[in-house]
């Protein structure tokens, strides 16, 4: 069963907590039997003092709100690269199993945090691991971004128009002349005004070689002419070629340049394959440690919130349930129904 919405909540015990189960269990079946339940497992934490735990519930629905920010922020980072590197997804998991089968099978994992430590430095300890884990998230993606920005750049020269493109695909050798006297410049002139370019190029200054302009390349809104002239006239061809509004662009030819360029696009395609598929499984992993580290952050919330609300001993059911939007009024009733007028259930919700 795959579902993005759980409810983990807890219920006073009056008697024994195998009763109150099986009237849940019941409940649900007779009335929302499209709702998986699930036990939801609490350890024995320390409590500490009433204030102490007054203040720790302060904090923990901005810290929870904190992990579970960072736990979505991941998963989004995941469906974006997997979006862009064409990746079917096998599903999230945590420690190798399912989140959906870690959930509902929650264990606490003592080693990682004793339950005799005191409830703030399990909490503390939880919020500094999944800060650090944000930490990293932001330098590696902002790594990432970096070769993208960069690789855009360079397409976009690639196939923006004429006015911004690289023309050196597009300009061949043999295209240019470049002597002592003479130089070849490049014009950029808007489709419409062709025929205006080819009327009068030649008379935009003096000593333009008549009919030198070859038209190269067209793009659908420019169109990319040569025209040779002496070289001591070309800044006033430039000056009455803007005039008119064409635009002359600086080119140089050089296979070095060229070759270059083709290196460093080759570089960075591969630099992105490589950090895409290495952010790609630090997410998965991440994603992993961080939804771990949020159900252990939910036991110890409702551990804190349940004798909050119940009193001392910690007397209480946790359980686990999926209600459907359609089914979330009737389960709630269910919940109310088992619980005294003196006390209201504790519920928290996930989104995974």
């Amino acid at each position: 069963m795959a579902t993005n919405r759980y409810w983990v909540v807890s219920l006073p015990v009056q008697n024994s907590a195998s009763s109150l189960w099986s009237r849940l269990q019941e409940s649900i079946s007779k009335n929302s039997f499209d709702t998986p339940l699930y036990r939801f497992s609490t350890p024995d934490l320390r409590v500490g003092t009433l204030d102490s735990l007054l203040a720790l519930s302060d904090d923990l629905v901005k810290s929870n709100n904190f992990i579970e920010g960072v736990s979505h922020k991941i998963r989004r980072q995941i469906e974006e690269l997997e979006r862009v590197s064409g990746v079917e997804s096998g599903g999230l998991t945590v420690n190798g199993v399912p989140v959906d089968s870690y959930l509902t099978r929650f264990v606490w994992d003592e080693a990682k945090y004793p339950t005799m430590s005191p409830l703030r430095e399990i909490v503390d300890n939880i919020h500094v691991q999944v800060a650090r884990i944000e930490d990293d998230l932001k330098v590696r993606v902002a790594e990432y971004n970096n070769v993208r920005s960069q690789l855009n750049a360079i397409n976009r020269k690639q196939s923006g128009s004429l006015a911004v493109r690289d023309l050196s695909n597009l300009v061949k050798p043999e295209d240019i002349i470049t002597s002592e006297h003479l130089v070849t410049l490049l014009a950029v002139v808007p489709k419409y005004s062709q025929k205006d370019w080819l009327s009068n190029y030649e008379t935009l200054t003096t000593y333009v070689v008549p009919r030198s302009s070859k038209k190269l390349y067209e793009d659908n809104e420019y169109a990319l002419y040569t025209v040779t002239l002496f070289l001591r006239v070309a800044d006033n061809f430039r000056t009455s070629a803007r005039e008119r509004g064409f635009q002359i662009r600086d080119f140089e030819h050089s296979s070095e340049a060229q070759e270059s360029r083709k290196k460093e696009l080759e570089k960075l395609m591969q630099d992105q394959e490589r950090l895409k598929s290495i952010l790609l499984q630090w997410s998965y992993n991440s994603y992993g440690e961080v939804f771990s580290s949020w159900m252990h952050f939910c036991a110890v919330r409702v551990f804190v919130e349940s004798i909050l609300r119940y009193g001392l001993p910690p007397s209480f059911l946790a359980a686990l349930l999926a209600p459907s939007l359609k089914s979330e009024k009737k389960v709630r009733s269910i919940l109310e129904s088992l619980c005294d007028t003196t006390h209201r259930q504790c519920v928290l919700e996930i989104r995974r």
